[in-house]
């Protein structure tokens, strides 16, 4: 659901493919260490390019931070918004339900995804340069779920699907911490997350 609109600034495939490369391996070190643990020569290493090429596509570390959050982002709305590529029969609650619990699949890109964002989010903190990308990132999704709210609820005010978007995403980060950490179990994760999006639906109906 979380999306930045990665697009790729390379003329060519074969250029789109290495800044792909280099993104997912950034992705993989975050997770893994964190934005701090973030250097350029563990990047390389870990895409199999040259810092060089690093450098050339991303400018500086904070040129790769950024475009890796955008990254992150695109791929959390691709595996967010269809499971198996199939026209979707969904209605809007349907739609926000599934859009929300895929967040909570057991599978490496998702876990990595999800520790991922999470490193970024917690770096924001001393890294003051990534809070206004984290923040568009944020209301991104914070709209896209409003939005979907606004189609259950359609009378509801805005102020209050805005509301309801923040609590509900606040809510899956904080879940998402605790299942990533073992703290939670999968299955009740993703059962906090629909009795949560219930509760918001019936507090817009009142």
């Amino acid at each position: 659901m979380r999306h930045c609109c990665f697009r790729p600034l390379g003329g060519n495939c074969v250029s789109t493919d290495r800044r792909r490369t280099i993104l997912e391996g950034a992705a993989r070190v975050i997770a893994r260490r964190g934005v701090r643990g973030l250097r350029m020569e563990e990047l390389a290493a870990e895409a199999g390019v040259s810092t060089a090429l690093i450098y050339y596509h991303f400018k500086d570390r904070a040129g790769t931070l950024r475009q890796t959050l955008e990254f992150i982002s695109d791929r959390a709305e691709r595996y967010t918004s269809n499971v198996d590529g199939a026209a979707r029969p969904y209605g809007a609650h349907e739609e926000l339900e599934q859009s929300l619990l895929l967040e909570f699949q057991d599978l490496p890109e998702v876990r990595e995804n999800s520790t991922a964002w999470g490193e970024l989010r917690a770096s924001a903190i001393f890294e003051p340069e990534l809070r206004g990308d984290l923040a568009r990132a944020s209301l991104a999704w914070i709209h896209d779920v409003a939005d979907l709210l606004g189609r259950i609820r359609p009378t509801a005010p805005a102020p209050d699907l805005t509301a309801s978007a923040e609590r509900l995403t606040a809510l899956l980060e904080g879940l998402s911490t605790r299942w990533l950490s073992g703290a939670l179990p999968l299955a009740h994760a993703r059962e906090l997350t629909s009795e949560a999006i219930s509760v918001e639906i019936e507090r817009l109906g009142r």
